[in-house]
């Protein structure tokens, strides 16, 4: 059943001084947030469960229709949806969920099912490209020419924003499914469905889970898992950082959202994964790119809002 619905007073203050209404979805794999908002105010959000598509996405359909016909008929609607997803105009696979593990997800049309029944204008992009567009407009990395957001959760996921925009290309970024040096002994094979040991493969909550023997949440931050992970995302930050050169790299999710202690670590291994080549930047500089996101787990709902606003 769909969870409640209320104003999100931590909205106050977030988004453009217009008086414009807006929704937005958040589809994520296992939760999905639904949001109304006007000029600053979220008028009211509701959290549901994602389940199987008809479902979820009906759910959903109700809960806007109804704020619809309390608020009004909202200019745009953003869908920012777990992956992967399609992206390109030009295919026929647009707007749908692609080649998801997630069962009973494969093929989900997500900007037909919505275009159908409001016929508003969508903007569409995947959760972590949301994310990250709302730090870029609201949060951490306002003002910066290229940032990326990554969510470190049940999965892990990136976006990377150059100029205001996200990137797309062949598809959108998959940084969670990048490859990365183990450290010396680490035979841990790796949880990743796809690649195993990949980057989501091994530092993902389930990857956490696995390697230390308890739920993540429960993984205290002096626990050894902890050093492994910590150089695993180093080694993915430093490679980011030679590739896209960002100003800021928003470390996000449920493994990291109480984790400060373990990013200094991450910090510190990324200075030395980058053995003094980026001039200037050591870890005391580092402090100042990798970072927590400012909209905290509000950065995913607002990133829907973002991408209706790009819509309108």
């Amino acid at each position: 059943m769909p969870g409640g619905t209320g104003a999100a007073g931590g909205g106050a203050g977030l988004l453009s001084e217009d008086d414009r209404l807006f929704a937005g979805i958040e589809l994520g794999g296992t939760k999905a947030i639904a949001l109304i908002v006007r000029g600053r105010r979220i008028l009211a959000s509701a959290r549901f469960p994602t389940g199987q598509p008809e479902q979820t996405l009906g759910v959903i359909g109700d809960r806007l229709e109804a704020w619809q016909a309390e608020h009004g008929r909202p200019e745009a609607l953003g869908i920012a949806s777990f992956g992967p997803v399609g992206l390109d105009r030009s295919r026929a696979d647009y707007g749908h969920i692609t080649s998801t593990p997630k069962p009973g997800w494969q093929g989900t049309d997500l900007v037909g099912h919505f275009r159908k029944r409001f016929g508003l204008p969508i903007g569409f992009d995947t959760d972590v490209a949301g994310a990250a567009l709302a730090e870029h407009r609201w949060g951490a990395a306002r003002g910066c020419d290229v940032a990326i957001y990554i969510t470190i959760g049940t999965g892990i996921g990136g976006g990377v924003i150059v100029n205001g925009e996200p990137l797309h290309g062949l598809i959108h970024p998959e940084l969670g499914h990048l490859r990365v040096r183990r450290t010396a002994g680490d035979d841990f094979a790796g949880v990743c469905p796809f690649h195993g040991d990949c980057l989501e493969g091994l530092a993902s909550g389930p990857a956490l889970g696995a390697r230390a023997g308890m739920d993540g949440a429960a993984i205290p931050d002096d626990h050894p898992v902890w050093d492994r992970v910590a150089a695993e995302l180093a080694e993915a930050m430093a490679m980011l950082m030679l590739t896209l050169s960002p100003r800021r790299i928003l470390i996000g999710g449920g493994v990291f959202q109480h984790r400060q202690g373990v990013l200094a670590r991450v910090r510190a291994r990324t200075a030395e994964r980058l053995n003094g080549y980026v001039a200037g930047v050591g870890e005391a500089e580092l402090a100042g790119i990798i970072m927590p996101p400012a909209l905290g787990d509000r950065a995913g709902p607002l990133g829907a809002i973002a991408l209706a606003y790009r819509s309108s």
